[in-house]
């Protein structure tokens, strides 16, 4: 019985390298010289430090595009609250997402079942596996989760037959 998963996974190391890049570019650039605009990364948390809320702006576009060159989707990516340091700074907390949680996993199986897909849909963990009769039903399958999940990044993985 042909099989796949839906899948949200994050390269660590990727992140790792896009912080690196948007750090060493904050750092060289002329409308940060004297700034106290920088990324700090640990695990899968980033902060982002500024010294304003249109220069913290800035810095989280310089992350973005560094994230997407390294082909890591930016809808990953969850904001917190803009908290005020000391004097006019500003910190930001941006919290990489991966897996998928319980509601979103419960969406994907009911989707799947409004649709009347001969699929069988299970939440394992972090991942939703399904399962069907033929290859064509479960690209469909995938298909019809693309179009309805739009603000998660999804991965199709272990497609086996």
């Amino acid at each position: 019985m042909p099989t796949f998963d839906i899948v949200s996974e994050v390269d660590g190391h990727e992140v790792r390298n896009a912080v690196d890049q948007a750090n060493k570019e904050v750092s060289s650039r002329f409308d940060f010289k004297g700034t106290d605009a920088r990324i700090e990364q640990s695990e899968l948390l980033l902060t982002v430090y500024a010294d304003d809320e249109f220069k913290l702006e800035q810095v989280l576009d310089i992350l973005r595009s560094k994230l997407t060159k390294r082909k890591i989707d930016v809808r990953c990516l969850e904001k917190k609250q803009i908290e005020k340091i000391s004097g006019n700074k500003v910190k930001q907390e941006v919290c990489v997402r991966t897996g998928l949680n319980s509601d979103l996993a419960k969406k994907i199986v009911k989707i799947l079942k409004e649709n009347k897909l001969k699929v069988q849909a299970s939440i394992q963990g972090d991942s939703v596996r399904v399962s069907g009769a033929k290859k064509d039903i479960l690209q469909e399958a995938i298909q019809i989760v693309k179009s309805s999940i739009t603000d998660f990044p999804l991965q199709y993985q272990n497609f086996r037959d």
